[in-house]
């Protein structure tokens, strides 16, 4: 592998991780997953990705403060 391939993918790396973040920070902070800003379906998906894990660990939290 090429110097510019390892740059390259670990800028695609780096940008999903924070597409994931993003979408996470929604689902914790309780929206809906129709305000996924992205149109582009390996975008989108990743997105969706952290929302979901975020609702999910929203939902625990509440759970255990019971």
């Amino acid at each position: 592998m090429r110097q510019g391939e390892l740059g390259m993918k670990r800028k695609k790396r780096d940008k999903l991780k924070r597409v994931f973040a993003q979408g996470f920070k929604a689902g914790v902070k309780g929206k809906t997953s129709t305000f996924c800003p992205y149109i582009n379906l390996i975008l989108r998906s990743e997105w969706l990705g952290g929302w979901r894990e975020g609702r999910q660990d929203k939902n625990l939290y509440m759970y255990l403060r019971l």
